[in-house]
C-alpha cells in the first residue's frame, strides 16, 4: 500500500529533516580560512545544504568540531534532496605525528640524558 502526502506536508518534512541535520552536525570544512557547515559525511564524500553551499572545487580541510580529520581534494558531484553533494578525489587522513622515514626500534630511548662533565 502506497500513501501519498500533499506537497506542502512533504516540503515541511524535508525542511524539518534539514534543520535537524544542521543542528546535529559538528562537521565543517575550512576553505582558505572560511568555514562552512557539513550536514553529513561518508567514505567517498560529504553533503552541505544547497542554499549555503559555495561553489567549491579544490583543496579543503574537513573537521569534526576541533579535530582535523582529513585534507581533501574535492569536486561538486550533484544536487539531491536539498543537499549539494561533493566527492573526494583524494582524502588524506591527518596524522598527529609527522611521518617517519625510518623504522623505530621498540626499545629505542625516548630522550637523551646528557652527563655533566666537570669543568
Amino acid at each position: 500500500m502506497e500513501i501519498s502526502l500533499p506537497k506542502d506536508i512533504q516540503a515541511g518534512l524535508a525542511a524539518a529533516r534539514m534543520e535537524s541535520l544542521r543542528k546535529a552536525s559538528k562537521l565543517r570544512i575550512d576553505v582558505n580560512g572560511t568555514q562552512h557547515q557539513v550536514l553529513r559525511h561518508w567514505k567517498t564524500g560529504f553533503a552541505m545544504d544547497v542554499e549555503i553551499a559555495p561553489k567549491l572545487r579544490g583543496l579543503v580541510d574537513l573537521y569534526d568540531g576541533s579535530i582535523h580529520l582529513f585534507q581533501c581534494l574535492i569536486i561538486a558531484a550533484e544536487e539531491e534532496g536539498g543537499e549539494m553533494q561533493f566527492e573526494f578525489k583524494r582524502a588524506t587522513k591527518v596524522a598527529k605525528n609527522p611521518a617517519l622515514d625510518f623504522v623505530r626500534a621498540s626499545d629505542a630511548p625516548v630522550a637523551l640524558i646528557a652527563m655533566d662533565t666537570p669543568a
